[in-house]
């Protein structure tokens, strides 16, 4: 449907935010965005019709579809629009009830690509941004004392970086006690992290994509014992939309998706964990035998550059904290599977340590190092004291500092380069690093 729209203003700062609208309570938010279709999501304060007006930059506004947002759908508005070209980059406004709702800050998506068989067969540069454990205070609900969220300016300048889109790695919000007792509590935290007025404009201007970890799935450390877990699996994927959660069989948050020729595998390590102090042997699993089949049978699968695992907890480090050395059987099956396979370009991002670091390991029979970039926290509490690890890479270990990491995929074919970047709160880097993919080819 084509219908004549004005746009508002795209030249704004990024740390603006517009006045509260009557009729909207969170977002737009850019969900998932793939070739030719992009999901947007809107949070409404009752019931309404939500559509999305877009244009290609100088270009006439087509007019989505009006999709309803309802009690029973917690006032949520999934807007997929489809038929996009490639490779496109899109304005767009947000309607509610027909009339437009103004923001003060650019509102964009783009499409990915259509790269592989075009002139030079190159893939195209691009970056992405990242972070985990992102507290959003609510005084009713924490603790006494000093407020363990902050620094909201953050999202401002993950904004500012212009990522193609954000991976959200974990404690993405924080249930409380009273906020994992029922589905209706776990909606309000969603509800209300969801609609922090700093958080807007991130969430307006690039794509989104999520997992879990215990803050966001349970209580602290939860696991598959936690009794509302399918409810949590509904709350989550209801505010993070995505193309395709779990298989048929075994439900959770994995998933994978591309962005041009980097594939990223989404992990669940909650809904099928078993408890921290369960007896080791095969039976003690942080991921269970049907997702880490998935996962093997998705790297086999895998012809990307490079293939980034993304999970809550850590995974090639040794300590005490909850991470995946605490599930020997498991891990060791899984690299070891890695190894043997000869599974080329492997990188983990994780999050949940309330401090960021560079890992880098040799795990036995390997022909390259596994890498590891663990970043946090966003908003949450920092960790006050360096903790020993040997697979530490010298200069990337930050504490006592909310950051977040991003992550440069450039060079031609065959010769692709990951320049990773830390950034404190104000978007000042930290450290910089580069792995190159024949740094990451196994014989």
């Amino acid at each position: 449907m084509r219908a004549a729209f004005v746009f508002g203003s795209l030249g704004l700062a990024v740390s603006c935010f517009a006045q509260k609208h009557p009729l909207l309570h969170a977002g737009p938010m850019v969900g998932y965005a793939e070739m030719t279709e992009v999901a947007i999501w809107v949070q409404t304060t009752q019931s309404a019709r939500v559509q999305i007006a877009y244009r290609q930059p100088g270009g006439s506004a087509t007019l989505s579809k009006p999709v309803l947002a309802t009690e029973e759908g917690d006032h949520i508005a999934l807007v997929k629009i489809t038929g996009l070209p490639f490779g496109k980059v899109f304005e767009y406004d947000l309607l509610i009830d027909g009339q437009p709702v103004k923001r003060d800050y650019p509102m964009t998506f783009k499409t990915q690509p259509h790269w592989r068989w075009t002139t030079g067969n190159n893939p195209p540069e691009f970056s992405f941004a990242f972070g985990s454990c992102a507290y959003i205070n609510d005084t009713p609900f924490d603790r006494p004392g000093r407020p363990y969220g902050g620094a909201y300016e953050i999202f401002g300048s993950i904004t500012a970086k212009k990522p193609d889109f954000f991976l959200w790695l974990g404690d993405n919000d924080y249930y409380r006690e009273p906020d994992w007792l029922t589905e209706s509590a776990m909606r309000y935290r969603m509800r209300t992290g969801r609609s922090l007025p700093e958080m807007q404009p991130m969430l307006a201007s690039m794509a989104n994509y999520a997992i879990w970890d215990d803050h966001d799935f349970g209580p602290n450390d939860s696991d598959r014992s936690f009794r509302l877990k399918d409810q949590a699996l509904k709350v989550f994927t209801d505010y993070f939309p995505g193309v395709q959660y779990g298989t048929r069989e075994t439900p959770g948050v994995f998933s994978r998706f591309e962005w041009i020729d980097v594939e990223f595998f989404m992990l669940d390590d909650r809904y099928y964990r078993a408890p921290n102090n369960y007896p080791k042997g095969p039976d003690k699993v942080m991921f269970d035998k049907r997702q880490i089949q998935w996962l093997k049978d998705s790297l086999a699968n895998s012809k990307a550059a490079f293939k980034i695992i993304c999970n809550g907890n850590q995974m090639i480090n040794e300590n005490r904290y909850e991470c995946f050395a605490q599930f020997p059987d498991e891990r060791e099956d899984l690299f070891n599977w890695i190894v043997s396979a000869r599974i080329d370009g492997v990188l983990f991002l994780t999050g949940d340590r309330h401090a960021t670091e560079l890992l880098k390991r040799r795990w036995s029979g390997a022909s390259y190092d596994f890498f590891e970039y663990t970043s946090s926290p966003m908003c949450s509490g920092v960790a006050s004291q360096s903790d020993p690890e040997p697979y530490r890479v010298e200069g990337t270990y930050v504490d006592k500092e909310r950051n977040f990491g991003t992550i440069k995929v450039s060079g031609p074919r065959g010769s692709r380069v990951l320049t990773l970047y830390c950034y404190d709160k104000d978007g000042q880097e930290m450290w910089k690093r580069e792995i190159a993919q024949k740094d990451l080819q196994a014989p």
